[in-house]
């Protein structure tokens, strides 16, 4: 259960959601998310981090 509400914590922020299905078209470096995102480089490298942890 408490797997289930990290991935449900890490998958309630926005930006999060749309790095997972900008990725599940293609793989993209941190600098193409960035650009699809309109977020700086941390910002992405954060919210991966919080994905892959997850």
């Amino acid at each position: 259960m408490k797997g289930f509400i990290k991935v449900m914590k890490a998958l309630s922020d926005p930006n999060r959601v749309k790095i997972v299905k900008l990725l599940q078209h293609r793989e993209m470096c941190v600098c193409e998310l960035q650009a699809a995102l309109g977020v700086s480089q941390p910002t992405v490298s954060k919210h991966l981090r919080l994905l892959e942890d997850a």
